[in-house]
């Protein structure tokens, strides 16, 4: 673990993005696993448990403003990145889960 707080949480961050990215197939285990891992990374269960809500925030951000600009108009857009959100809120929960075990490990 580095000497900076700040560099660990966004690491962990990463760590859980990328790892619920490649896992997507496993519905429940992929971001539990996520979770797991950045939460070791992170240090800690409060350093965990944010650094499990920014890849949901980053991801919601990036399903607003690509469907922004695939329907040209923002009303449109956020109506489309709805249903990307409820997509991103089913996989936070075992997020959270996994990262506060991997916070308990740490």
């Amino acid at each position: 673990m580095s000497g900076s707080g700040r560099s660990s949480i966004v690491g962990a961050s990463v760590w859980m993005l990328v790892i619920s990215l490649l896992l997507f197939w496993l519905p429940f285990v992929g971001p539990l696993l996520g979770g797991v891992i950045g939460g070791r990374k992170a240090g800690g269960v409060v350093r965990a448990f944010i650094a499990a809500l920014v890849p949901a925030f980053i991801v919601g951000a990036l399903l607003f403003v690509l469907a922004t600009l695939l329907t040209g108009l923002p009303l449109i857009g956020a109506i489309a990145a709805a249903g990307g959100a409820a997509l991103v809120a089913a996989q936070v929960g075992p997020m959270i889960l996994g990262a506060i075990l991997g916070g308990l490990m740490a």
